[in-house]
């Protein structure tokens, strides 16, 4: 399915779109209806976890989902979202259909019902959300080791940094000391993927943690 804009006004703020979202997610048909149990938006992604009952209470069957308990099955819906000269639109998609963007909350993965296909996009997009989730989020002072260096502009490259920021006026921004030059670069948080920490400034304080750091780094 293609973009979908609307050009009525009705969606202006972020209560509007979660309201949308929830009106997209809620239907009932002949046999089955379908409720919003969660819904997240991340940057301008959203994300939804559907349940789908079967409207004579008997337990829904699925080829993609395994059917829970309560003999519901429960979804993940994704959401692209833009505004276009005010006007507000939406492109969907059901997460069997190998969405790219994946950064749903774990507390929205969990409410899905188990999938039947080991090897299905479904699984795929999950595991990529649980990737994204278990990204560090580093604190001044961070010690680091990037998973692989990365190339800079320059055509150098850095593996080992440490967390630290720049100020831009009156905004702190985040950004990552080059151990072998010295220099500033700024990292994508995907780039921080499968990094490990190698000391941190919290633990100086504290010969005992200074220790329990220094393990973890080998």
């Amino acid at each position: 399915m293609g973009w979908l804009f609307y050009t009525d006004g009705r969606v202006k703020s972020y209560a509007d779109e979660k309201a949308e979202i929830a009106r997209l997610c809620t239907f009932e048909g002949d046999t089955r209806k379908t409720e919003l149990v969660k819904a997240c938006k991340v940057g301008s992604t959203w994300y939804a976890a559907a349940r789908v009952t079967n409207r004579d209470g008997t337990p829904v069957e699925d080829a993609t989902y395994v059917t829970d308990p309560d003999g519901s099955i429960t979804f993940a819906a994704v959401f692209l979202t833009a505004y276009d000269d005010g006007c507000w639109g939406y492109k969907d998609m059901e997460e069997s259909a190998g969405p790219n963007d994946s950064r749903a909350p774990l507390g929205l993965i969990e409410l899905l019902s188990d999938l039947k296909d080991p090897d299905s996009y479904a699984r795929a997009w999950r595991q990529r959300c649980r990737d994204w989730a278990a990204i560090p989020d580093y604190q001044e002072g961070d010690r680091i080791k990037l998973a692989a260096p990365v190339t800079l502009t320059d055509g150098s490259t850095c593996q080992i940094v440490t967390a630290t920021h720049y100020r831009r006026g009156r905004q702190k921004r985040r950004c990552y000391c080059i151990e072998e030059t010295g220099g500033l670069v700024r990292l994508s948080k995907a780039s921080l993927a499968g990094s490990k920490l190698l000391g941190s400034a919290k633990s100086e304080a504290s010969p005992v943690l200074a220790e329990f750091m220094a393990g973890q780094g080998n």
